[in-house]
């Protein structure tokens, strides 16, 4: 059976949405999930918090550990693995979830937006694999899954936000960079990005409201696909732009109603894809 029994997952961004989700299918597994997040007080406008999803996962069957962290901020993140190395022993898994974004485009683009998008995205990613690979290469199979698209020149996606556009494409150019550094490692470095939209906050908060939502999937979609790229061997799984479609596709998946958020409403295909 493919499962994540007894693996640590570091999760960024795992107080809410996709990450949330990922974190609970390992949960049912009997994972250990680290939440690594900066909610740890209930926001307005966007459901749950650290200890909210703590709560989530332990009801699911595995063990949490809610952690402040401001992925940006390399003391918190190495405070962050170093006491989830001391409660569960090691880390197995990072995922590399956390993001912000703002599809505006150069002159709509307040220059505290872009170094918020540039300083969560990348340098969030870049700090917490720093702080995180010399655990992994002591794990059974070590694997990095970072959420960003398929890597792509096409000038559409830079012209109609490019300040966004750089910053996940930047973050599948580290998924390229470490799938070849760690490689001797057996670290797995991939990157996963829906086919659809997905229900998130981030939709129903900047994309266009309950309309968009009901034209997304759930977040479930990308929590299973990422559980079947996180029980594949490492060193026989790196250095790929999954779709989460196609990943449950070669699963043998074929019917993916289950995942809409409204069965009779065909979802909107995601950004940078066609």
């Amino acid at each position: 059976m493919k499962t994540l029994a007894g693996k640590t997952l570091f999760i960024t961004g795992g107080s809410r949405g996709i990450g949330h989700a990922i974190a609970l299918r390992a949960a049912r597994d009997g994972a250990n999930v680290v939440i690594a997040a900066k909610t740890a007080e209930a926001h307005p406008k966007l459901p749950g918090t650290i200890y909210t999803a703590a709560k989530d996962v332990e009801a699911a069957g595995g063990r949490a550990l809610p952690l402040v962290v401001d992925v940006r901020n390399e003391e918190q993140v190495n405070e962050a693995v170093d006491e989830a190395v001391r409660v569960f022993g090691g880390i197995d898994v990072l995922v590399n979830n956390a993001s912000a974004i703002s599809v505006t485009n150069t002159l709509a683009t307040p220059m505290k937006r872009y170094d918020l998008m540039h300083g969560i995205n990348v340098r969030g990613s870049f700090v917490c694999m720093r702080a995180c690979a010399a655990h992994l290469t002591k794990s059974a199979n070590p694997h990095v899954l970072t959420l960003s698209p398929p890597l792509s020149l096409a000038a559409k996606w830079y012209g109609a936000h490019v300040a966004y556009t750089i910053s996940k494409m930047n973050m599948s150019m580290l998924t390229l960079g470490w799938a070849e550094e760690f490689r001797s490692e057996g670290i797995a470095c991939n990157s996963l990005w829906p086919r659809t939209l997905i229900g998130t906050a981030a939709i129903q908060n900047l994309l266009g409201g309950d309309e968009m939502v009901a034209r997304s999937r759930l977040p479930t979609i990308m929590a299973d696909a990422a559980h079947a790229v996180l029980t594949r061997p490492s060193r026989e799984c790196t250095g790929n732009f999954f779709i989460d479609e196609e990943v449950l596709r070669s699963e043998g998946v074929t019917d993916f109603r289950e995942y809409s958020t409204d069965p009779s409403i065909e979802p909107l295909i995601d950004l940078f894809l066609d």
